[in-house]
């Protein structure tokens, strides 16, 4: 699929053959967002080698064994390379051990580290290659879904060797023959039940004829086994100068039986053929968006940013020797039958991730849905932070979100009927041990309409904000399941807390106590407190599904533009007293000259398209090319805060495409403008939709007119059935606004307060 008509004469380079760059798998830099510090995130992203979903991920290692920040761009050398499951440095990693090329026997990894260069790296999704200096010797990876090659080429030496570390906090390391080494590593950073381990097997193409294990840190030269806090091993054999040796590796979260099971993924299987399917299967999930433009680094910031969206949440699961689908379950520590996904905050994913998946990727988001079944059966809940079960971090109960949306945009084929008592069990408890899942604070907020800011419960606002609209999706959930009257009518109630939350006199959310009073004193520009990782100024848009109602309480159209203007009017100034010192996320906003917004992170990340809903597309048009040419590159310093597990990357995957799902559960997408002159869809059942905008470019960032299949087009919304019926979708661009397109109450998109009342019909 030839992605770039324009461009003729372009190559990038896969090992050391030239190839043309027509496919989307050689545009992807998976370096974008490494350059990332603990105090300054450019993404806190990893250059992740893998399969689209896949179970297992691969990265080099530069970082410390247990730093989060494990790969980061201005590093000098790489300690080894490392399968991962980390979605992010604070959520941490777990299940990893690390393998590294060496001359001599060495294994501390301050000692064994090799400098490299980025001149001398190769980083795509399915192929990674670095020269590693002190050794003189180049490695390569290329993975499967459970399994990877690896290739090192080494100089002369009678002391060539391969590390394996498997970790402290408790690991084995088995040298079963003289091609052979098996272990386990538990290294986790928490979400993992009693006996959690992660099994490895790695076999080698070359017999060893050096062996040791390495037992705490001391190398035991001709021992097989070791088990204890920190295993691992170091082997070897002589090489002529150019030789290459391969190593077949796997893992399994459920047994050594199932790893080498695993292992039959690259069986018999050379490093150039998983790396050629590897790289087909790339250019097969990416080419579901097919993209002309002139510019190459739009391109591949499209492209890398598509990548990121459809890495996570992985696949947990494997199949077993009578080909079953099954799971080890992080939530109860036994083997089950069918799918289960993990590694994924659906605070930050529920926004345009998930949706993103809907439209492109229904079959992927189908088998998710699966998982969130077997989740719910194996723990009581859903999670709305998995890695890989439940864990303590951000607000909301946006599973929900996640649900109803699928169901909603036609994804069937599991047990929905678990996840309406499961959306249902949600909303009215808190896990025992994760107050993070389920809904903290649910007997004030169902009492009360809100949770209060005084009784001990951060982010109040932020809670109550995200629980009216998680109530909204139980009940339109409901309403397409055919719930009855009385089931959805406390969702329904429900869905309108956000304006207890309101406060006129500043036109602001704003904490209440449980008298009714609200917070005093009061400081819009505080960061966290009743907010969560921002402030009164980005969370009071966080009214998905009743813009219109929030534009009402404003007092209009007028005052809530003036306020959405302010945002971007405003000065990066803030408070940063609830923290005590200045986040990251301040930091970031501070930065990027944006006023207020902070794009950075995800509460105020659909806030510019919500000019929509106030008649003036034409600011939400100027915004989001604002955003997308400011904020983004293909660079290691691309993005402007936490990459989020492919939320960020989604944010700018759909404003290319020219539309956003600011309200995921309505089945429509707000309007922004096209970012490229031509974009296929490739849809399910081989529809296509293409989105042609000619006339686009830097200057002609507004869009005058609009067809939708041939008919003139004036709303501020798409529907979501229209974009899987196909066909077409033109615009001319132009440098001026055009100030009467857009503007009626009919071109307005959904909001709660504004539908027509229908009765349920009873179950």
């Amino acid at each position: 699929m030839n992605v770039i008509k324009s461009i003729l004469a372009i190559a990038l380079f896969l090992g050391d053959s030239a190839m043309a760059a027509t496919h989307p798998a050689d545009l992807v830099n998976t370096l974008v967002g490494t350059q990332s510090t603990h105090a300054i995130s450019t993404g806190n992203t990893y250059p992740a080698i893998a399969l689209p979903w896949g179970m297992n991920f691969w990265m080099p290692q530069t970082g410390k064994m247990g730093d989060g920040w494990a790969y980061t761009y201005d590093a000098g050398k790489i300690r080894g390379l490392k399968q991962t499951h980390q979605p992010s440095p604070w959520i941490n990693d777990y299940g990893q051990f690390a393998l590294l090329p060496t001359i001599g026997t060495v294994f501390d990894e301050d000692e064994r580290a090799s400098w490299f260069s980025h001149k001398a790296e190769t980083a795509r999704p399915h192929y990674y290659k670095v020269y590693l200096a002190d050794y003189d010797i180049t490695a390569e990876l290329t993975p499967t879904e459970r399994a990877a090659v690896m290739r090192f080429t080494y100089p002369e030496s009678s002391e060539a060797r391969i590390v394996v570390d498997a970790f402290d906090n408790g690991s084995m390391i088995r040298i079963v023959d003289d091609r052979h080494i098996e272990g386990y590593t538990t290294k986790n950073s928490g979400g993992v039940p009693e006996g959690f381990k992660n099994f490895f097997v790695i076999e080698s193409d070359k017999p060893f004829t050096f062996i040791s294990t390495v037992a705490d840190g001391k190398i035991m030269k001709g021992k097989h086994e070791f088990q204890g806090n920190h295993a691992g091993a170091v082997v070897g054999f002589e090489t002529t100068r150019g030789e290459q040796v391969t190593l077949r590796v796997a893992s399994s979260f459920i047994s050594t039986e199932q790893a080498r099971l695993n292992l039959k993924e690259v069986a018999r299987r050379s490093f150039d053929t998983v790396c050629k399917d590897g790289r087909d299967r790339w250019n097969s999930v990416l080419g579901r968006l097919e993209v002309d433009d002139p510019d190459i680094d739009h391109l591949r910031t499209f492209y890398s940013c598509l990548y990121r969206s459809v890495l996570f949440p992985r696949m947990f699961h494997e199949v077993n020797q009578a080909g079953e689908t099954v799971h080890y379950s992080p939530y109860d520590g036994q083997v089950h039958s069918g799918r289960l996904f993990t590694d994924t905050g659906f605070w930050d994913t529920f926004r345009s991730l998930f949706p993103l998946l809907n439209l492109v990727y229904p079959e992927m988001s189908q088998q998710m849905q699966e998982g969130l079944v077997n989740t719910y059966k194996e723990s009581g809940f859903l999670p709305e932070w998995a890695s890989p079960g439940h864990r303590g971090c951000m607000v909301g109960n946006n599973s929900a979100s996640v649900v109803a949306d699928a169901y909603l945009k036609g994804m069937r084929g599991y047990d929905v009927e678990t996840l309406w008592q499961a959306v249902k069990h949600g909303a009215n408890a808190v896990h025992p041990q994760v107050s993070s899942t389920g809904r903290l604070g649910f007997e004030y907020y169902n009492r009360l309409g809100y949770v209060p800011y005084n009784v001990g419960i951060n982010e109040s606002v932020a809670r109550t904000l995200e629980y009216a609209y998680d109530d909204w999706c139980i009940y339109r959930l409901g309403q397409a399941l055919g719930k009855s009257k009385k089931e959805l009518k406390p969702f329904k109630e429900r869905a309108m807390n956000y304006q207890n939350v309101f406060d006129r006199e500043s036109s602001l959310m704003r904490g209440r106590n449980e008298n009714g009073s609200f917070q005093s004193p009061f400081n819009p520009l505080k960061w966290g407190d009743a907010f969560t990782e921002g402030n009164a100024w980005h969370y009071t848009w966080s009214v998905f599904h009743d813009p219109a109602g929030l534009i009402r309480l404003m007092g209009g159209r007028d005052h809530f533009v003036t306020m959405l203007d302010s945002v971007f009017n405003l000065p990066p100034v803030f408070d940063d007293s609830y923290y005590g010192s200045v986040i990251h996320e301040i930091r970031e906003m501070q930065i990027m000259n944006m006023g207020n917004y902070a794009h950075g992170n995800q509460p105020i990340q659909h806030m510019i398209y919500l000019y929509d809903w106030a008649g003036e597309p034409w600011k939400a048009q100027y915004w989001v090319r604002q955003a997308m040419d400011r904020l983004y590159q293909a660079k290691p310093d691309g993005y402007c805060g936490d990459e989020d597990n492919g939320q960020t990357s989604a944010w700018y995957v759909f404003s290319a495409l020219g539309f956003y799902p600011v309200c995921p559960g309505s089945g429509q997408y707000a309007l922004g403008a096209p970012y490229f002159k031509r974009v296929t869809l490739h849809l399910p059942e081989g529809k296509t939709l293409v989105i042609r905008a000619d006339s686009n470019s830097a200057e002609n960032c507004y869009v005058s007119e609009m067809t939708l299949n041939g008919a003139p087009y004036d709303k501020n919304y798409l529907e979501h059935t229209d974009l899987l019926a196909g066909g077409s979708i033109d615009y001319r661009m132009s440098s001026k606004p055009n100030h009467q397109r857009g503007t009626q109450a009919s071109s307005l998109p959904y909001s709660y307060s504004n539908e027509t009342a229908k009765p349920a019909s009873k179950h």
